[in-house]
């Protein structure tokens, strides 16, 4: 049986016991995971502690930011590896860690490092009281140590959205990825041995949250910061852990996203696009839309249309390629999406399709799958519309007036992303400024330049991450005031 160890001061190590890696799509155990207890925890903090204070601490930007395109080289020669860790982590189609995944972690990297080489500070020249002048002029310090944590739906590429800016600011980082899919967060750690990073800069600690690696980590005072993707629940649960020590925090969470589709879209293209949001990695994706809201005078045309699309989907084996839809990531989340499916009956919604549990004959039947579903006629006032359910599952609702589109998209607790489809570029520039949310796509979804501002509002999160803004979170900002 495979072995998934801890990553600590540029070893690997075992820990405390031992708990298993299940591969989602048959339900077969695929590792045995080293748990890290609370000492190990703490040596993982010394260990970026320790790596500050050494060679790492004295890189010049362009040194870091060389090994970081040195980390994404690593990354891209062991392509195969962490496509194949992905996907037995995760049991997402191999197309889609081939194509996404994988990719965007050496992105990631890339784009840091060629942005930490040019990212400039403001600077002012101030007028004294006595007559003369002063220079102002700000520089970027790292935090220190950042306690990292990421989620199972996208393990490698999120886990890169955090190190890569991370790194590029000259922190050190203790990871505490999702005890569902810890594979590619050690795997990761063999390509920065290769790259040459320094003992302690980047390390690993596998567990799981309360009284586990997650609350030793975001508890310990010798972490600088906090950086988190996942439940909003979990996110409320961290706020409060490091509330004594106020230490910052960015947190991308959940949500419950919204796509207004107009009469006078581009049908083919929305059609494409909401089946695209709605059921993407099987909606486990924090972007998915799980509430449409369709003009009424195609909206009968429009549920037909997405009714087909989700039936076109095929589940299988993710490692053919021909699959498009995988399973869910654990047998407990499978059992919580087919509630919500339960309960969307109980209030009333007509099933347009899905709504169960496929079979296959074979040994994906032991897997966590459930079927692409539509609903239509809930209330937008029941648990169905409201919460997040994580799963390949939509509400597709109608609207007559565009204020009634923008009053129902905006009618929730969460504040992450929405879609609008229109061929009139002023309704779509009007409309995407009215969502409260983070980010607004026209006639597209899930389109992302890494440079820009990520992040959403009420229980979506706090903070902004991509570009410029991550690195003002891994950095402190220091004000130099030089009389002249």
């Amino acid at each position: 049986m495979k072995s998934i160890l801890n990553y600590v001061g540029g070893k690997f190590v075992k820990g405390k016991r031992e708990f298993a890696d299940v591969n989602p799509a048959n339900g077969s155990v695929i590792a045995e995971v080293a748990e890290a207890d609370e000492s190990l925890v703490d040596a993982a903090v010394s260990a970026a502690r320790s790596a500050l204070q050494g060679p790492w601490g004295r890189l010049s930007v362009r040194d870091r930011a060389a090994l970081l395109h040195k980390i994404a080289a690593g990354i891209e020669s062991r392509f195969d590896c962490f496509v194949a860790a992905e996907v037995a982590d995760t049991g997402k189609p191999i197309t889609l860690a081939s194509k996404l995944d994988v990719p965007r972690a050496a992105a990631n990297f890339r784009v840091f490092a060629d942005l930490i080489k040019t990212a400039g500070m403001e600077s002012f020249q101030t007028e004294t009281p006595d007559g003369k002048t002063a220079l102002n002029y700000a520089v970027r310090k790292p935090l220190g140590v950042v306690g990292i944590i990421t989620p199972w739906n996208l393990p490698i590429l999120l886990l890169t959205w955090k190190v890569a800016p991370a790194l590029a600011c000259g922190n050190a980082v203790v990871v505490k990825p999702s005890e569902e899919t810890p594979a590619s967060a050690t795997l990761l750690a063999e390509v920065m041995q290769q790259a040459g990073i320094p003992d302690g800069v980047y390390n690993v600690v596998h567990g799981f949250g309360p009284n586990s690696a997650g609350e030793f980590l975001t508890r310990h005072p010798d972490v600088n910061a906090v950086t988190f993707t996942g439940e909003s629940q979990t996110g409320a649960a961290i706020m409060k852990t490091v509330a004594a020590t106020v230490k910052p925090v960015s947190f991308e969470l959940g949500g419950k996203n919204a796509a207004i589709v107009f009469a006078d879209c581009d049908f083919e293209e929305a059609v494409s696009g909401i089946s695209d949001a709605a059921f993407l990695n099987t909606g486990q994706v924090c972007l998915c839309a799980e509430r449409i809201y369709v003009e009424r005078g195609i909206f009968e045309r429009f549920v037909e249309a997405l009714k087909k699309k989700a039936e076109s989907l095929r589940m299988g084996s993710p490692l053919e390629s021909t699959t498009n839809i995988g399973p869910l990531i654990s047998r407990q989340h499978r059992e919580k999406v087919l509630s919500y499916y339960r309960l969307a009956r109980q209030e009333g919604a007509t099933t347009v399709t899905g709504g169960g549990v496929p079979g296959f004959g074979n040994d994906l039947d032991g897997g966590f799958y459930v079927q692409p579903t539509i609903y239509t006629g809930l209330a937008e006032t029941v648990r169905c519309v409201k919460e997040e359910i994580f799963g390949p599952v939509c509400h597709v609702a109608p609207f007559d007036t565009e204020e009634e589109a923008v009053r129902m998209a905006n009618d929730t607790k969460y504040g992450l992303a929405a879609s609008i489809w229109t061929s009139n570029l002023k309704r779509g520039h009007r409309v995407a400024q009215q969502m409260n949310v983070g980010i607004t796509w026209v006639n597209c979804w899930f389109l992302r330049d890494l440079r820009t501002p990520f992040g959403g509002v009420g229980l979506s999160g706090i903070g902004r991450e991509g570009g410029i803004h991550s690195l003002n979170f891994y950095s402190d900002l220091n004000n130099i005031c030089l009389r002249l």
